[in-house]
């Protein structure tokens, strides 16, 4: 078998994994110096930036099971951090609010983060941030339609950006 010149694609894979892997520990080390753990981090942050939510908002937006989603709102709860409220539009449904304790500790803990995060991507320029964002996008995008060919009920799981 000739050997091909350049990087090839199981090389391309084999780096892309071992700097997610390295990365996601690095993300997941700097949510945990706010005090929190990734699950309610990651609600806390939904709620911050998009306002209050159902848990079934919620859990689309951060990826999470129901179970892992309604166990976060309950310690959250607990920890005087959200109230849920009845929704104006749905008598069933339950919104999920941050109270004035959890907008702030949301915001100072998103804060920390964005500068570990800053700190991690400091070698790219803004310049090949940028490419790097593109092509990342580009990939997911595809393979996303791959998944979706392929599997169709998964539809929407696997979606990049």
């Amino acid at each position: 078998m000739k050997k091909r010149p350049g990087i090839t694609a199981p090389r391309l894979w084999l780096v892309f994994m071992k700097s997610y892997r390295v990365l996601s520990l690095l993300a997941e080390r700097s949510i945990a110096k706010t005090g929190l753990c990734l699950t309610d981090f990651a609600a806390l942050e939904a709620l911050l930036h998009k306002g209050p939510l159902t848990i079934t908002q919620i859990q689309d937006k951060v990826r999470l099971a129901s179970g892992s989603m309604t166990a976060a709102v309950d310690r959250l709860q607990k920890l005087g951090l959200v109230v849920r409220k009845a929704s104006p539009i749905d008598r069933r449904a339950r919104v999920v609010h941050l109270t004035a304790e959890g907008k702030g500790l949301a915001a100072s803990s998103f804060e920390r983060h964005v500068k570990d995060i800053d700190a991690l991507m400091s070698p790219l320029s803004e310049k090949e941030m940028e490419q790097l964002y593109g092509l990342l996008k580009k990939l997911g995008l595809l393979a996303a339609e791959k998944l979706e060919e392929q599997h169709p009920r998964l539809s929407g799981n696997g979606q990049a950006g």
